[in-house]
């Protein structure tokens, strides 16, 4: 963990925070003036907030692309129920007779509204605040799911990893965070209640808000300089030991300067290398996955006599005017393992066909969505196979679950150092239902424009890495806590790759 992501974190919230107000006051204040607003209106953020964070992210993802904004929106959507409520509620709670004081010495209803019981229903406004600001530290984590950077992916990794010090650290930093503010932003309006509200004491909080939020506007902005090259950090091992490797072989061997931004799943970084609003200019990727998750094709729709690499390679460009680059090395396949409490029970995927019966199929949620081919359903059509159970679980506890014995029966990628960890028997795919994973360089047709020389660079990866340098790294990384930078740099210079 780093002071990076803690400032990373805290924009996000400070910067959800000030849009919530933004909105969430005005909201109140109409709800307060208008009833026959007011049902709508509470309904609606009502609706918002009975929404799961990370399904509502996920929803406004797919409108504004992933990223800190995608969050930054989401959050702010969702702090919006304790403020205008109690805006709202406030508002309605100040004493009538003042009400009718104002209205007897000749005050319009906006004027007396913002000028006289605004100030007085200022404490319990500010407890909506306070609420509002408190839930969004936790809400942020999601942000790691989405390309949004913060505290959440140490977390993320830690609990994938189990590695306890990871989860503490993060959820120390937030818990620290949390019960900061809330002291700060209780002692405040506790201070304010007894004073009985007032006009000048609001302007306390909104100062030190701006403050901190101008302060932390480095982390919330992008340094991305002109003519660098961009590429996201990935929520896997393998992706972030290969994209620093570019970074580490491209910057030794060229002039071009390259930034990793926040993490991103390989879907969301899919979607942010196309379009002509894309945020990266390549990105790890897999022939397999580019053919039957990015391009929604099957391996059946490969040509007779044209190689799966070839043909998803000609369909990106013709559709999205993307290449892959030479193969690296490693084939990152689906492959089906067993666990410890079915260790022994065969050496093929066809050996549990009559056993399936008596055993229970565990793997993360993505693996029995419908996205792409090569998922749960057409696995076990394919080979004929009924299990007594499935089990679906986060893919960052599937490891933890597997050691525990949750079920008998997993997925897993070929080239993942927990496997070994986990002590898990990996079986032969023997009719062949998953297609090879080659791992190659995808990029847009236009970087290697941008930046001529490129894919030779890049290119004297080809064949460099196999499963098992593979495995290693990441087993280095995942298990033995070794730094990516560590490991990605070691593997370049055993190859003769960085200067010396």
């Amino acid at each position: 963990m780093t002071w990076t992501l803690v400032f990373e974190h805290l924009f996000i919230v400070l910067a959800a925070s000030i849009l919530s107000i933004a909105a969430g006051l005005p909201l109140g204040i109409l709800a307060y003036l208008y009833p026959r607003a007011r049902a709508v209106i509470l309904r609606v953020v009502d609706i918002l907030q009975t929404i799961p964070a990370l399904a509502l992210l996920g929803i406004l993802m797919v409108l504004l692309d992933p990223g800190k904004v995608t969050v930054i929106t989401g959050i702010t959507l969702y702090s919006l129920l304790p403020i205008v409520r109690n805006t709202c509620l406030g508002l309605q709670e100040v004493d009538p007779g003042v009400k009718e004081a104002a209205r007897g010495m000749g005050m319009s209803k906006a004027y007396r509204t913002l000028l006289v019981e605004f100030p007085l229903a200022f404490p319990t406004v500010f407890t909506g605040i306070r609420i509002a600001v408190v839930n969004a530290i936790g809400t942020a984590v999601f942000a790691a799911f989405v390309g949004g950077g913060g505290l959440g992916s140490v977390i993320n990794r830690g609990i994938r990893v189990q590695d306890m010090g990871l989860i503490l650290s993060g959820t120390g930093a937030l818990m620290v965070i949390s019960v900061a503010l809330d002291l700060l932003m209780g002692w405040f309006e506790r201070d304010t209640k007894k004073r009985g509200g007032g006009a000048r004491r609001m302007w306390i909080p909104a100062a030190a808000v701006l403050l901190a939020f101008l302060l932390l506007l480095p982390y919330g902005i992008s340094s991305v300089g002109e003519g660098e090259l961009l590429l996201y950090d990935g929520d896997y091992s393998e992706t972030q030991i290969m994209h620093h490797m570019v970074k580490l072989l491209v910057e030794d061997r060229t002039d071009y300067a390259v930034t990793i931004q926040d993490q991103m799943s390989q879907v969301n970084n899919f979607k942010a290398l196309i379009g002509s609003g894309h945020t990266c200019d390549l990105m790890i990727s897999y022939d397999g996955t580019l053919l039957t998750t990015f391009l929604q094709l099957d391996p059946t729709d490969v040509p007779e006599g044209e190689s799966l690499y070839s043909f998803a390679n000609r369909t990106a460009g013709e559709r999205h005017q993307l290449q892959m680059l030479e193969k690296l090395g490693f084939d990152n396949t689906y492959a089906i393992a067993l666990t410890h409490s079915a260790a022994g029970l065969g050496k093929t995927v066809s050996d549990l066909v009559p056993l399936a019966g008596n055993l229970v199929f565990g793997a993360e949620h993505e693996f029995f969505t419908q996205e792409g081919s090569m998922k749960f359903g057409p696995f076990t059509e394919f080979y004929g196979l009924k299990f007594q159970d499935t089990l679906s679980v986060d893919v960052s506890l599937k490891y933890a679950a597997a050691e525990k014995g949750s079920f008998d029966v997993t997925v897993v990628y070929a080239t993942d150092g927990l496997n070994r960890k986990a002590g898990l028997e990996v079986l032969e795919d023997d009719l062949g239902f998953f297609p090879e994973y080659n791992g190659a360089f995808l990029l847009r047709e236009d970087t290697l424009e941008r930046f001529p020389g490129l894919d030779g660079v890049l290119n004297l990866l080809a064949g460099q890495i196999s499963n098992e340098d593979m495995v290693e790294m990441t087993y280095q990384v995942d298990v033995e806590k070794r730094t990516v930078d560590s490991v990605a740099q070691e593997f370049l210079e055993t190859r003769g790759l960085l200067s010396p």
